[in-house]
Formats: C-alpha cells, sequence, structure tokens
C-alpha cells in the first residue's frame, strides 16, 4: 500500500451529496476478477452520455481539472453498497484523498485500506473549499497527515481527526498483510516452537 504523509495536488469539486458507491463505479464494472482498470469506470453514469461520448458538463471532463487528485464533495460521501472497488477506482483515477463533511462507514474503511485518505471537514468549510475550486483556476491543497492539517497556498484551513491507528498504518503504508508482517520474527518464532508443544498428526 502507498504510504500517504503530505500530499499537494489540484482540487476538484464534485458539488453533490449522497453520492453512493454505485455512481462512484457503477455495478457492470465489478465483473473484472483483476484489481486494475477501474479509472474506465469511475463516475461513468456522470462522465459520460447515454451515446458513450464525454459529458462536458461533468467537472472531471473540464480541462481546468485535468490532473486532479484531490476530490471534494458534498455530505455522506460513499454512501451505499460495501464495493472495495469504489477506492480503487478513484485512487487509479489519480487521486489520493477525498475531503467531504461526512462519509459512508464501510467507504471510509475500505479507502483506509488502500490508502486513499478521506478527510472530514465541516460542512461550512468544504463548501467555502468547493467554491474555491469552482472559482479560482489550479486551487490547490495540501494535506499534512502527520500534523492533520489542510492548507492552501494562503493558509491553514484547518485540522482533522483520524484514529491514532490508521493514521500509523497510512503513514507507512500499511495493509493488513503489512501490520501483521511487522510481527514477522514473533510468527516465525512461535511457528518453529509449535512442534515441540503440540503433537504432529499423519
Amino acid at each position: 500500500m502507498q504510504a500517504f504523509t503530505t500530499h499537494s495536488g489540484l482540487a476538484a469539486p464534485l458539488d453533490r451529496v449522497d453520492v453512493d458507491t454505485d455512481q462512484v463505479i457503477p455495478k457492470q464494472f465489478l465483473k473484472s476478477i483483476k484489481r486494475t482498470g477501474y479509472d474506465e469506470g469511475l463516475f461513468f453514469d456522470w462522465r459520460f452520455k447515454p451515446d458513450g461520448s464525454p459529458n462536458p458538463d461533468f467537472v472531471l471532463n473540464k480541462p481546468r481539472y485535468q490532473g486532479a487528485s484531490i476530490l471534494i464533495s458534498g455530505r455522506n460521501f460513499g454512501s451505499g453498497s460495501s464495493r472495495e472497488h469504489a477506492p480503487w477506482a478513484l485512487q487509479q483515477y489519480g487521486f489520493r484523498a477525498v475531503i467531504a463533511p461526512s462519509f459512508g462507514d464501510i467507504f471510509r474503511n475500505n479507502s483506509y485500506q488502500n490508502g486513499l485518505l478521506p478527510v472530514e471537514l465541516p460542512e461550512n468549510l468544504v463548501r467555502q473549499l468547493l467554491d474555491r475550486a469552482e472559482s479560482e483556476p489550479g486551487y490547490t491543497l495540501t494535506i499534512d497527515l502527520e500534523h492533520q492539517t489542510v492548507s492552501d497556498a494562503a493558509d491553514t484551513l484547518s485540522t482533522f481527526d483520524i484514529d491514532p491507528a490508521v493514521k500509523h498504518r497510512l503513514l507507512h503504508g500499511l495493509d493488513d498483510i503489512g501490520l501483521t508482517l511487522q510481527h514477522e520474527a514473533d510468527i516465525t518464532a512461535f511457528e518453529q516452537g509449535r512442534s515441540d508443544v503440540l503433537p504432529v498428526t499423519m
């Protein structure tokens, strides 16, 4: 898992509430057994018209937001089904973080497991960030996980809360497997001594 320490990037405003995982990555893109290629389906029903052509009115299709790596959206982002493909799609498209007033619990946990940082900020501040990203071309934010701050070029805008254990995992790029492997020496010692205390069956 890619570690998250400090990230600066172009902010894209998705000014919608209740963005569910069915919109983040629609069901027809869940058939693959691979873990790659989901960026093509990100927000597919909004990014494309019924004839398959890009929707020029959708925010991520506008030239000024190409290369954005921080998504700003409304409350209850990532509600809906538990598909882990949602953070995969966001990451593979290029996003490292999502800022919103609140998140679906399962989406938040899936994001933590994959190195995508959900940042929960007060709704009035998120409204300001959405307005700035819409009105100021090239609006860039910096998210510092170590100090738990969100800043723009002018000032530190806010701090945010995160569970200390989750913060440790993100800072060091540790998913569940990586966290377990931190105890590899203890696991090896246990396995080597196991045959001395337990019978061997044939």
